[in-house]
């Protein structure tokens, strides 16, 4: 390897809105981030599904008394 091509390596934080601090290494000494994974909805929970096209029970609908037949070998 090359010497004297890589970045330097420090510990870093990252900040985030909700007020979570994170230690970590990077090669930038702080980060700011607007969402992370103590609130973000995926992670907490309350991420909602939402259908506003009712796609779901468009499919639901079309493919519901289908019966498919034996597959081909």
């Amino acid at each position: 390897m090359k010497d004297k091509i890589h970045p330097v390596y420090k510990e870093a934080t990252i900040a985030c809105v909700c007020g979570e601090v994170i230690q970590t290494r990077s090669t930038k000494p702080t980060i700011h981030v607007d969402i992370c994974s103590k609130c973000h909805p995926f992670f907490t929970g309350k991420q909602k599904l939402i259908d506003s096209a009712g796609r779901v029970e468009k499919f639901t609908k079309r493919y519901a008394g289908k019966v498919t037949g034996k597959a081909k070998k």
